[in-house]
């Protein structure tokens, strides 16, 4: 059985968050510390033609055309001041005739708490803003791990959270106004996601009295990378502040041994019940199944017999769940349909960006195309025209076509309804947020 992955090439999303050696910055900075890059030094690694900063991404005028003319409903906003965050109910409210949510925005509202000193953060800004989304997309590639962004909007020398830290590495990328950040050294090294910083408040605030490893004012183009763990708190300077916070939710060792004890649910033993009645308080009730479990898990990862398939289980969980983290590109249903009814020789298609998937070859010949989220089954014959449509270039069909016309095309025809390839007027491609593409527009 012989198979084949998508994956980075270059790393060109991740070169715009980190300045150097991106080498250098996975072997010494990933996990372990703090790297600021600033704007100049960004701009001259990614090349002299590359426009500096992050303006293609988002900008204030940004945040309000989200706020306003969005619709939004929670959990896509909160509200924080001095790390307390402010009830919904403050700042949502019907929507009106035709659109009865309750939870809806209220921009009037929002104005009123951010002219107070409110931090709004904008969340889940990976699926609300189209540049964004483009950069959650690449980052996961280039990443090997699922990705998340969120907007952080301070007004004039306003703090929205305390001292704290986050279960996922994150990179600050600044986009208007400075920012003060004070990081601190970990209380807690490489926290696990059952494992949030309020379970140990007291040691964080203990903390965040001592020197800083870091006290540095971020301006736009700016970026900073923290491993989870790092204690941070940042301060908006004399104007308005906004920055991107792209979180990353990092695979770790323990999600693989959680993977590989999931075998372990093939065996009955373990499957049966405990005894009718047991008290599960009483450690002494507790002690004999303890000792099956400790048994039954020892002998399952001793046995080295099946090691490949071991392997094999424990990469298709976690697949899944990385794969799935991210959607890719979006497409325009409509036009994608149509490209579907009307595909023929002269259609141009490629890859959806972002669409992670793997290719496995099976012993009798019939093809695996692994998705995220679904496994689509291709006979051998397709093994010619997939490659070619996979690779992640536009390709004519026709020209795919020339050697076997037949599988070419119902393949493709395969491929474009499941939403594996697109065409360059189906592909939802980087465009702006909105009709009047606002991301790039002079902030306030």
């Amino acid at each position: 059985m012989t198979t084949s992955e998508s994956g980075p090439t270059g790393r060109p999303f991740l070169r715009r968050a980190v300045a150097g050696d991106l080498d250098g910055f996975a072997r010494e900075a990933w996990g372990r510390h703090a790297v600021l890059s600033r704007r100049d030094d960004l701009a001259k690694h990614r090349g002299e033609s590359a426009e500096p900063g992050f303006g293609d991404l988002f900008s204030l005028d940004a945040v309000d055309e989200l706020l306003a003319h969005r619709g939004l409903r929670t959990p896509f906003l909160r509200v924080a001041k001095q790390g307390t965050v402010v009830d919904s109910g403050q700042f949502t409210g019907d929507g009106g005739v035709g659109a009865e949510v309750a939870d809806q925005l209220r921009d009037d509202r929002v104005a009123a708490l951010f002219a107070d000193g409110h931090t709004v953060v904008l969340q889940g800004l990976h699926r609300t803003w189209a540049p964004v989304t483009e950069l959650a997309t690449g980052l996961n590639t280039d990443l090997g791990h699922p990705v998340q962004v969120n907007a952080y909007v301070t007004p004039a020398s306003s703090t929205g959270f305390s001292a704290h830290y986050d279960v996922h590495d994150v990179f600050v990328l600044q986009i208007a106004g400075t920012k003060r950040w004070h990081v601190h050294a970990p209380v807690h090294t490489d926290p696990l996601r059952t494992q949030p910083w309020n379970d140990r408040a007291a040691a964080v605030r203990a903390r965040a009295q001592d020197e800083p490893v870091l006290d540095e004012v971020l301006h736009p183009g700016d970026a900073l990378y923290l491993p989870r763990g790092y204690l941070h708190s940042a301060t908006a300077q004399g104007e308005v502040s906004a920055h991107l916070t792209v979180g990353v939710h990092v695979v770790t060792r323990h999600a693989l041994l959680e993977t590989l004890l999931a075998g372990l649910a093939d065996d009955p033993e373990l499957r049966s019940s405990l005894p009718l009645g047991v008290d599960v308080s009483d450690p002494a009730a507790l002690a004999p199944h303890l000792e099956v479990v400790a048994r039954r898990a020892a002998e399952y990862l001793a046995d080295r017999s099946d090691d490949d398939e071991q392997a094999e289980r424990a990469a298709r969980r976690l697949r899944g769940r990385v794969w799935s983290g991210n959607r890719p590109e979006s497409l325009r249903p409509l036009r994608q349909a149509a490209a579907v009814h009307a595909l023929g020789p002269a259609t141009v298609l490629r890859l959806r960006h972002g669409l992670r998937h793997r290719t496995v070859t099976g012993h009798d010949g019939r093809l695996s195309l692994e998705l995220g989220d679904r496994t689509l089954e291709l006979p051998a014959e397709a093994a010619v025209p997939l490659e070619a449509l996979l690779s992640g270039r536009e390709v004519v069909l026709g020209e795919v076509a020339e050697n076997e016309p037949g599988d070419a095309a119902v393949v493709a025809r395969r491929l474009l309804t499941e939403g594996v390839l697109v065409t360059p007027d189906s592909a939802g491609g980087p465009t702006g947020g909105g009709p009047d593409d606002r991301a790039g527009t002079t902030e306030l």
